[in-house]
């Protein structure tokens, strides 16, 4: 159990949520692996003048998701990419194989990782950890066009 003195909390700010601003991504993918997101989320905020609030991201399909996980060490979505593969292989006996063996495994890890995120938005920037990105996670072997619907809630400038 933690005990008190080791947990601290700022004092709490409010907006009045005055816009919804939303915007559809489109995103080619090279086939299996990570494909970061951050920046063109990043541009995202600055174009709708965000201030403060909550931004959804929403991926549009159901064999490719969306995480957020580390952007120093590139071994660290090897990694992922390894222990997804592990837990729902290509060999396992799937009965939905009409779209080809890696199929019902890119569903699985889709609903492993998930297809949407919540980031909270303070003072014009979104509010990630130093080490964090924004990832969208092709699950299928070949390429994919993807679509991530990117809604800012709150307040602007």
């Amino acid at each position: 159990m933690t005990s008190a003195k080791s947990v601290t909390r700022s004092a709490p700010s409010s907006v009045q949520a005055t816009t919804i601003s939303s915007s559809l991504l489109t995103v080619d993918t090279p086939g299996r692996g990570f494909t970061d997101l951050t920046s063109e989320v990043t541009k995202f905020i600055t174009d709708v003048h965000a201030r403060d609030g909550a931004l959804t991201l929403f991926i549009r399909h159901t064999s490719a998701s969306l995480t957020i996980q580390e952007n120093a060490d590139p071994s660290v979505l090897v990694d992922l990419t390894t222990a997804l593969s592990r837990l729902a292989p290509e060999n396992a006996p799937w009965t939905h194989d009409t779209e080809g063996p890696d199929d019902m495994p890119a569903h699985v890890k889709t609903m492993l990782t998930g297809t949407s995120l919540h980031v909270p938005v303070l003072n014009g920037k979104l509010a990630l950890g130093t080490w964090q990105a924004i990832y969208l996670i092709e699950h299928r072997s070949r390429p994919h066009r993807r679509e991530v619907v990117l809604q800012f809630i709150g307040e602007t400038r």
